[in-house]
């Protein structure tokens, strides 16, 4: 059954601080424009300042519609669902704010040395309501480790701004991306104003030799055997389902059933 509570229980701060991903929606006015709702997931991005204020670093992508939704009305919603552990669902309502990439309040939030690869904003959401619900529908899952290609990817982006003159933007650095990519919404609407502009070097504190996840595949010697098992068991099954139909045939040819009657 839904709860509302006018501000976020303490309990469920540290319930979300613990929490490895996290949902946003957002949308435009116009009742034709595209409604948004985008997964995050990358490590320390999502922050509680207080029971009524939280705040999220922003990473780029080839979207950039909460931005621009944000700009134009202020509504987001932010959805924490448990994958692990009791069934839970979180909603939390409230107004936003854009801090840009280079301005003093993005500075203020994100210091260089907790800056990802990649950041574009942050995102401050003031929480008017908060709302709990079942959660019984949603799946049991395992974590395993966060995804690095992302942060790898604009990593190298801003590498490449690095190596040019604070004047100067490269064709394949971070702000030539925001440029091409995230100056509007799919709408039409706007949305990075300033941090294409900005003269603020992008700081480089990315591991680049750290581990990089894989997906979990068979070995060559799991598949082997479950290749050969799998024949075993086709072979087994094919001489049961002819040992079955010839039996009675047999015992029937030798009298066995006759004498027995």
């Amino acid at each position: 059954m839904a709860k509302y509570y006018d501000e976020i229980p303490e309990s469920l701060i540290e319930w979300v601080r613990k929490q490895h991903m996290f949902w946003v929606a957002s949308a435009p006015l116009g009742p034709g424009g595209h409604v948004n709702v985008s997964p995050k997931g990358t490590a320390d991005c999502f922050h509680v300042v207080n029971s009524h204020r939280v705040w999220y670093q922003d990473l780029s992508g080839s979207g950039v519609e909460t931005i621009s939704h944000i700009r134009e009305n202020g509504r987001i919603t932010i959805l924490f669902h448990s994958f692990e552990g009791p069934p839970r669902i979180l909603r939390l309502y409230g107004i936003g704010t854009v801090y840009e990439y280079g301005t003093q309040e993005y500075e203020s939030l994100i210091p260089p040395e907790t800056r990802k690869p990649g950041s574009r904003a942050a995102i401050a959401i003031d929480v008017y309501q908060c709302q709990t619900s079942c959660g019984y529908a949603v799946p049991i899952y395992d974590f395993v480790t966060h995804r690095t290609q992302l942060l790898r990817s604009f990593d190298l982006k801003e590498s490449h701004d690095r190596a040019t003159t604070s004047t100067e933007i490269h064709p394949k650095g971070l702000k030539a991306y925001w440029i091409l990519k995230n100056l509007s919404s799919v709408d039409g609407l706007p949305a990075l104003q300033t941090a294409p502009d900005s003269k603020v070097p992008c700081p480089s504190t990315f591991d680049k030799e750290g581990p990089r996840p894989k997906l979990h595949r068979l070995s060559s010697r799991d598949a082997d055997i479950l290749s050969t098992t799998g024949a075993a068991l086709a072979v087994g099954f094919a001489i049961g389902a002819l040992v079955a139909t010839a039996l009675p045939r047999i015992l029937s040819a030798t009298g066995y059933f006759s004498i027995r009657a």
